[in-house]
């Protein structure tokens, strides 16, 4: 471990060993890409360890370096295997943190970092599963060992500190961020607009409501079904398009329950499910009211923030992260968890506010967003942990 003073300038830039499962898509991956970003652009060492992915590219044209390991793996032998590999990756390239940011890594992580004499940190990114009788709650526990231990948000901060008994004294809340240069209204072109219009065959005039999300059951998708029935049936609503969007991730079975609810309510012209799409911010400037409708509470909801970043109207179910990042009133809508007709009535009030109201709202939700989920604020407060962690003066 290096020793270093507060008083005192290091002889050399510290070293910082981010580990996850993958570098795919995801929350947890462009939270370590962006802070393996900063880290390089700040002079810092910055390695990061994964299986790999598409966003390892993007991480090396910056400057910071990947290794390839088989972290993502759950079996106890490649995990002794991986703590062994990681350790010795540590002493080589003289890391001063190791960061973890998912469950099976951080085991091998934590060991590492005891056999190499590192500081361990962790990034808390979930409530995780506690399983029945709560037997997993040992295995999640390792995310709680770190000696800065970040939450995503206040409302994780408080599950960290609830179920595994953290002391405030260790955690850092570092809400996500989003970055302002894609997630911008002024950098959408018409064009792309009309090109994902034109591949969703959306009609012209027609009031247009987007859950973006992976399709699993907790995201909520059948209860904004059934919001959309309520709207036809009870508010008179006579047409509308629903698009949900997001990749079933080999869930078939579900992506087919929801074209049966669909199907059975009548809603076949109205409710469309769509893979994956390559190019949300102008899937945002189609909708008119994006949602999120989550039966479990989000940890922090990063669609929430994406959506009031492109000025669009925010209906989310009131639990969660979602309480930190929507102003209630004024950046958005918050409903009752699962509970479609109160969701129906909140997408029917968006719908019929006021053109000048709903400017007022827009900006409102854009000076909101880029003032608390900055990337540049996620990222410096990172690093201000790893200051901390290291005990160096903030300017070091």
């Amino acid at each position: 471990m290096t020793e270093q003073s507060s008083n005192s300038q290091p002889s050399r830039q510290p070293v910082v060993l981010q580990v996850l499962p993958a570098l795919v898509t995801g929350g947890v991956e462009r939270g370590a890409v962006d802070v393996g970003i900063a880290l390089a652009e700040a002079g810092w060492g910055s390695y990061v360890v994964s299986t790999g992915g598409p966003m390892v590219r993007e991480l090396e044209r910056a400057g910071a370096k990947h290794v390839i390991l088989p972290v993502a793996s759950k079996n106890p032998l490649v995990m002794r295997k991986n703590a062994e590999r990681l350790a010795e990756l540590a002493k080589e390239i003289k890391a001063d943190i190791i960061h973890a940011r998912s469950r099976a890594p951080a085991w091998s992580a934590e060991s590492a970092a005891k056999k190499a004499g590192c500081h361990f940190v962790t990034t808390f990114h979930g409530t995780y599963n506690l399983g029945p009788m709560a037997l997993k709650r040992h295995y999640n526990a390792v995310m709680a060992k770190g000696e800065r231990v970040i939450a995503i948000s206040h409302f994780i901060a408080s599950h960290i500190h609830q179920y595994y008994g953290v002391g405030w004294e260790r955690v850092r809340v570092v809400p996500r961020g989003i970055d302002f240069d894609i997630f911008d209204p002024a950098h959408v072109s018409p064009e792309r607009i009309i090109q994902l219009s034109t591949a969703w065959r959306l009609p012209d005039g027609v009031p247009v409501i987007m859950l973006p999300g992976r399709l699993t059951r907790w995201k909520g998708q059948p209860v904004l079904i059934e919001a959309m029935a309520e709207m036809r049936d009870v508010l008179g609503w006579a047409d509308m398009r629903c698009l949900l969007v997001g990749s079933d991730q080999g869930r078939t079975d579900y992506r087919e329950e929801l074209l049966a609810q669909t199907r059975r309510l009548g809603l076949d012209d109205v409710v469309h499910v769509i893979d994956d799409c390559r190019d949300l911010p102008a899937a945002y400037m189609l909708s008119d009211v994006v949602v999120s409708a989550s039966t479990d509470p989000e940890a922090f909801g990063r669609i929430i923030v994406e959506a009031q970043a492109m000025g669009r109207p925010v209906v989310a179910s009131d639990h969660g992260g979602a309480k930190e990042t929507v102003i209630a009133g004024e950046t958005g809508w918050l409903v009752t968890p699962g509970d479609s007709a109160a969701l129906a009535q909140s997408i029917s009030d968006v719908l019929e506010m006021e053109i000048g109201l709903r400017k007022k709202r827009a900006e409102q939700a854009i000076q909101h967003a880029r003032a608390n989920f900055s990337k540049k604020r996620m990222c410096d407060e990172t690093l201000t942990v790893y200051r901390e962690v290291l005990n160096l003066e903030p300017s070091a």
